[in-house]
Parts: C-alpha cells; sequence; structure tokens
C-alpha cells in the first residue's frame, strides 16, 4: 500500500511511519486492495476553514474531511482512494475536552475519513449509527492492543 503522510501544521507533533503503519493496518482489516493509495495531510485550524468553506460551503474549520478519488466526473482509478485532510487544531482541543490522547484522536479521525472514502456515510439517522459503530469497532481494536501497529 502506497500511504503518504503531510503535516503542515504546527501544534501537534505526530509519527508519520507509526500513522502509515496504523493506516495500513485499517485498510487491511477493511479489505482494500494491497495496491491502494491514500493520502493524509495534517493541517491548521485556518487551513480547514479554507478548505471546508471551498468544497463543503460552509464556514469554519471542521476535524476531518475526505476527498474521494472513487467519486466524480472522471473514471476512478481502482486502487486510488482520495485523501484526508485532518485538523490538527481541532483533533488536539476535541482529544482535551473528550480525554483521550492526541494520537488517539489523530486516529480516530483517520479512521472516520477512510470510512468516507470507501462510501460510509452519517447524512442520515441509520447512516450515522452504522458508520458510529463501524469507528468505533477500528478504533476500540487500536486502543485494546499492546502495540496495534
Amino acid at each position: 500500500m502506497e500511504i503518504y503522510v503531510n503535516s503542515i501544521q504546527k501544534r501537534i507533533d505526530i509519527d508519520p511511519e507509526g500513522l502509515r503503519k496504523k493506516t495500513e493496518k485499517i485498510l487491511e482489516d477493511l479489505g482494500c486492495n494491497p495496491d491502494s493509495i491514500l493520502s493524509i495531510v495534517l493541517v491548521d485550524s485556518s487551513k480547514m476553514a479554507e478548505l471546508n468553506l471551498k468544497y463543503r460551503g460552509k464556514e469554519g474549520s471542521t476535524n476531518v474531511l475526505s476527498f474521494s478519488q472513487l467519486e466524480g466526473d472522471a473514471p476512478p482509478q481502482k486502487n486510488l482512494l482520495g485523501d484526508v485532510i485532518i485538523c490538527a487544531d481541532r483533533a488536539a482541543d476535541d482529544a482535551t475536552e473528550l480525554g483521550y490522547t492526541e494520537d488517539q484522536m489523530l486516529l480516530y479521525l483517520l479512521i472516520h475519513g477512510i470510512l468516507h472514502l470507501l462510501g460510509h456515510s452519517h447524512e442520515y439517522p441509520p447512516d450515522a449509527e452504522v458508520m458510529s459503530a463501524k469507528v468505533e469497532e477500528i478504533f476500540l481494536k487500536f486502543c485494546s492492543q499492546a502495540d496495534p501497529a
């Protein structure tokens, strides 16, 4: 699997290789093609607000955005999943509020973003319940392991 990690923020210190390994495990567990390609970018709140407005028409920052390469007008490249953009500022604030570590919050948001890339949605309550349960299931697998990567 090709997993690219780019951090253009200063709030959270990340381990790109550790994040890559966790992402690979998530994708494997979800049955993704071993040739899958995924990009993960960590940004600050101002960049996330810019992206949120440009692509969703919503003001302000959000914690995670997913840009699927399996959707849209262009013919999809089967293995190119897309991009998961995580707002490090929101992740850090959410971690504090929810009692998670920053690494746990990043993982939680990453799982959420990947599920969006694979077609999951939380637009309607029944879909939201399914997606939320799937995020929790994957997240808890990592939290219950001594070395999740």
